[in-house]
C-alpha cells in the first residue's frame, strides 16, 4: 500500500526550534509500498543563534522585522496544515541595502544579509538515522527489515482471538491453541513480508531505491524513496503487491486439500488462505494510500499524461473509501453480510467493529492526505536550485574587524562572507548566528576569523545542485551556510541552509 510516508514533511516556514524535524507519516493500513519525501533543511546550533547582544547597527544589515526571533519553544512537529502550510511573509528589505544584487547573483529582497532572525539553519538527517523504526530483522536484498513496537500488539489481538476460534474448533487441544494462534500470527506476518518484498524487488528492479521495510500495525510498509518514472511502471511497481497475496491464498489452498480440514494444519492453512485473499483484496481498493490507488494512478497518468492529476483523482477515491469503510462495515457487520449472524442488539461486538472501522478509515483518509503532499512536493522540489537561492559573498582576510566587513558587504550589496588566506583562497565562512550575537559597540574589534567556521569538502556545493540532489548534499554535511563553487572552482556566493529551508516550505504552500 503506498502511504506518502511523510518522513521529512517540511517544518513550519520559522526559525523556532533548535532541533526541529518534520513527522513520519500515519503508519499505514494493509500492506504496500511507501515513496518517501526528501527532508527540508532543518535549524541547529541554537546557542549561536541565540543573540547575546544588540540588533545590528545603522551600518550593518538589520535582521527582518517581520522574521520571528527564538524563543527557546519548539513549534509542532506536524506537517503544515491548518493555515501553517503558507511560507511567512517577510517586510520590505531596509533602505539602506542596494537596490539591485550585483550582476551575476540572484537577488534576495526578503533577506537582509547576516541572519533571518534566529539565524539558525542545518541540513537535515534522515528518519533512520534518528529513529531506525522498531526491531532490525534482517537485510534481504540489502533492504533493512524492522517490526515495529505495534506489531507486537497486533500479535498478541490475533493470539487472542484466533486462539479464541481454534479453541471452539479443536477443543482438544485447550490452552495449546493459543500456540497454535501464535504461530498463525507470526505466519500472517510473514506472508506480509512477501508481499512487501515483491514491491521491493520491483522497485529495485526499476532502480529506484528502498530505504526500508517496516511491518507494523495492519500490515506492512515498503518504503520507496523515488517514483516511478513512467505510469506503466508504477502499475507494475503496485500490482506485485496483492499479486503475491494471491499467489500465495493459490498456495495455501493447495496445502489445504492435502490435509484433513479439522486439524491443526488443517485450520491454519484455511486461516492463511482467508487472511491473504483479504490482504489482496483490499489492497486492490481503488483508491489511495493502497496498491489498488496506486494502479488507478497508473491508469489516469497515462490518460492525461499527467502524474498529479492522477495522484488527484486516486487520492479523493481515496477518501471516498475512508467515508465508506467508516459507515459500511459496521452496517456489513449488523446485517450478517459478512457470513456471521445478523445481530440485533449492541453489544462488545459491535463496538470493536465501530472501533475497527474507525482506525482503518482514519489510516486510509490519513495517507490519501499524505500522497496528496507527497505530490505537491515533487512537483514543486525542482524549482529549490543551488544558483537562485544563493546569497553574494565578500571576500574578506581573516584579522578584517566586522564592522569593517559588514560595510564592505553592504557596500557591494553582499549579504555574506567568505574569510580567503592571503592568496585568495576560501578556507571559513562567517557563521550569520555569530554576527548576530556580536554587541554593536564591540565590532571594530572582533576579527571576522573568531566567528567562521573551516570549510570542509562537504561544504562546498556546485550552483548546479537543484531538487533533491540538492537535499542531499545538505543531508550529507550538516551546516548553517554552504560555499557555492562554479564547475570550474570560482566562487559563486554563500548557501544559507535557512534560505533552502524557506524556500522549501514556499514550494509546499504553492498551489499544484
Amino acid at each position: 500500500m503506498d502511504v506518502s510516508g511523510g518522513r521529512g514533511q517540511p517544518r513550519p516556514g520559522n526559525d523556532e526550534s533548535a532541533e526541529h524535524t518534520g513527522p513520519e507519516a500515519p503508519a499505514p493500513g494493509g500492506t504496500g509500498d511507501a515513496p518517501t519525501a526528501p527532508s527540508a533543511p532543518t535549524p541547529a546550533d541554537a546557542k549561536d543563534a541565540r543573540p547575546e547582544g544588540p540588533t545590528p547597527d545603522a551600518g550593518a544589515p538589520a535582521p527582518e522585522s517581520g522574521t520571528p526571533q527564538d524563543t527557546g519553544a519548539a513549534p509542532d512537529h506536524g506537517p503544515p496544515a491548518h493555515g501553517r502550510d503558507r511560507a511567512p511573509e517577510h517586510p520590505e528589505p531596509p533602505r539602506d541595502r542596494p537596490a539591485r544584487a550585483p550582476a551575476g547573483r540572484p537577488e534576495h529582497p526578503d533577506h537582509p544579509f547576516a541572519h533571518s532572525g534566529s539565524g539558525k539553519g542545518q541540513a537535515p538527517q534522515r528518519p533512520e538515522e534518528r529513529r531506525r523504526g522498531g526491531l532490525l530483522m534482517g537485510r534481504p536484498f540489502g533492504v533493512p527489515v524492522y517490526v515495529a513496537p505495534s506489531w507486537f500488539l497486533v500479535a498478541i489481538l490475533i493470539t487472542w482471538v484466533f486462539g479464541g476460534q481454534i479453541d471452539r474448533v479443536l477443543p482438544e487441544l485447550g490452552a495449546a491453541s493459543y500456540l497454535v494462534s501464535l504461530f498463525f500470527a507470526v505466519a500472517f506476518y510473514a506472508s506480509v513480508l512477501v508481499h512487501e518484498l515483491a514491491h521491493t524487488l520491483a522497485a529495485l528492479r526499476f532502480k529506484l531505491p528502498v530505504r526500508r521495510i517496516q511491518l507494523q500495525f495492519f500490515g506492512g510498509v515498503s518504503e520507496i524513496e523515488k517514483e516511478a518514472e513512467t505510469p506503466g511502471r508504477e502499475f507494475v511497481l503496485a500490482f506485485v503487491g496483492p499479486l503475491l497475496s494471491l499467489v500465495l491464498a493459490g498456495l495455501f489452498y493447495l496445502g489445504l486439500l492435502a490435509v484433513d480440514p479439522s486439524s491443526v494444519p488443517g485450520v491454519l492453512l484455511a486461516g492463511l488462505m482467508v487472511s491473504n485473499l483479504i490482504v489482496a483484496a483490499f489492497n486492490l481498493l481503488p483508491g489511495l494510500p493502497l496498491d489498488g490507488g496506486r494502479m488507478l494512478r497508473a491508469v489516469v497518468w497515462a490518460i492525461t499524461g499527467k502524474p498529479m492529476t492522477g495522484t488527484v483523482a486516486a487520492a479523493w477515491v481515496g477518501r471516498a473509501l475512508a467515508v465508506c469503510v467508516l459507515i459500511g462495515l459496521p452496517l456489513l457487520t449488523q446485517s450478517g453480510a459478512l457470513g456471521s449472524d445478523a445481530v440485533d442488539n449492541v453489544g462488545m461486538d459491535t463496538v470493536l467493529d465501530a472501533l475497527l472501522a474507525a482506525i482503518l478509515a482514519a489510516i486510509i483518509w490519513t495517507g490519501a492526505g499524505n500522497s496528496l503532499r507527497m505530490a505537491r512536493l515533487r512537483e514543486h522540489l525542482p524549482e529549490l536550485r543551488a544558483r537562485t537561492l544563493t546569497r553574494r559573498a565578500v571576500p574578506v582576510e581573516s584579522d578584517t574587524p566586522l564592522s569593517e566587513a559588514l560595510r564592505r558587504a553592504n557596500a557591494a550589496g553582499a549579504r555574506a562572507l567568505v574569510v580567503v588566506d592571503a592568496d585568495g583562497v576560501p578556507v571559513s565562512l562567517v557563521r550569520e548566528a555569530a554576527i548576530v550575537g556580536v554587541p554593536e559597540h564591540r565590532r571594530p574589534w572582533v576579527p571576522v576569523g573568531t566567528l567562521a567556521q573551516d570549510i570542509t569538502d562537504g561544504m562546498r556545493v556546485s550552483a548546479e545542485l537543484a531538487g533533491e540532489e540538492l537535499l542531499d548534499a545538505l543531508r550529507a554535511t550538516p551546516a548553517t551556510e554552504y560555499l557555492v563553487v562554479e564547475e570550474t572552482g570560482e566562487i559563486y556566493g554563500v548557501l544559507s541552509a535557512a534560505d533552502v529551508e524557506r524556500a522549501f516550505v514556499k514550494a509546499m504552500a504553492r498551489p499544484s
